[in-house]
């Protein structure tokens, strides 16, 4: 191994004690952002800081997610290998790549193009052939491959959207951060029952929002 894999290998085993030093303790979900190289998803620019605990800009004003919020998001999803999911905000796929390791089929959304693309290629580097990708309006779900066992929102919506909820199968997760500002933003554990919907609030977070509609030129 190159000096520089060694280094990458170091960095990614630091980033996974910090993520096990901070509460995340499922082993799958741990054995998962091990395995997807988040050097991969990121900027050339910011490479240097890939296994840092921290989110890092990308294109189209868009962000990638800090790991230990990815890792906290998808080990409160519980997601099984035989589950079809629904990720809503693409972004640079690195969502998507983690739980391509957890599930049967992933099914993502992204309003940007060339995000899109970006991340398209990227599944394809790392041939993970689980995954599917449309351009979108995500708020809309994917209303062809419902229900989903499972939905993941990776953009704050100002309320819990509806077509979301009808995407659900009965007694099925969605993950999403509500909050009409960065400032109020939380992230929130929907399960759908027969009778309605369960809402539990787990923590305060910071997204970008979620925004109805598809860019043209982007």
């Amino acid at each position: 191994m190159t000096p520089a894999g060694e280094e990458t290998d170091t960095r990614k085993i630091e980033l996974i004690m910090a993520l096990r030093r901070q509460g995340i303790t499922d082993a799958r979900v741990l054995s998962a952002i091990e395995r997807v190289p988040r050097a991969q998803f990121v900027e050339p620019s910011f490479k240097a800081q890939a296994y840092e605990d921290h989110a890092l800009p990308i294109e189209c004003g868009q962000t990638i997610s800090q790991p230990y919020v990815v890792a906290y998001m998808t080990e409160a999803l519980d997601v099984g290998p035989r589950m079809k999911v629904l990720e809503v905000g693409t972004g640079s796929g690195y969502q998507a790549a983690v739980l391509a390791h957890l599930c049967r089929r992933v099914y993502t959304i992204e309003r940007y193009r060339t995000l899109l693309r970006d991340a398209e290629e990227r599944f394809r580097e790392l041939n993970l052939t689980n995954i599917t990708a449309k351009s979108g309006d995500g708020s809309k779900g994917w209303p062809e491959q419902a229900p989903f066992d499972r939905i993941i929102v990776t953009a704050a919506a100002e309320t819990l959207p509806d077509a979301l909820i009808d995407q659900l199968k009965i007694d099925g997760w969605m993950i999403i951060p509500i909050g009409r500002s960065t400032r109020d933003q939380k992230l929130y554990r929907v399960q759908k029952t027969e009778k309605g919907v369960d809402c539990e609030e787990l923590l305060p977070v910071r997204f970008v929002p979620l925004v109805e509609g598809v860019p043209k030129d982007i």
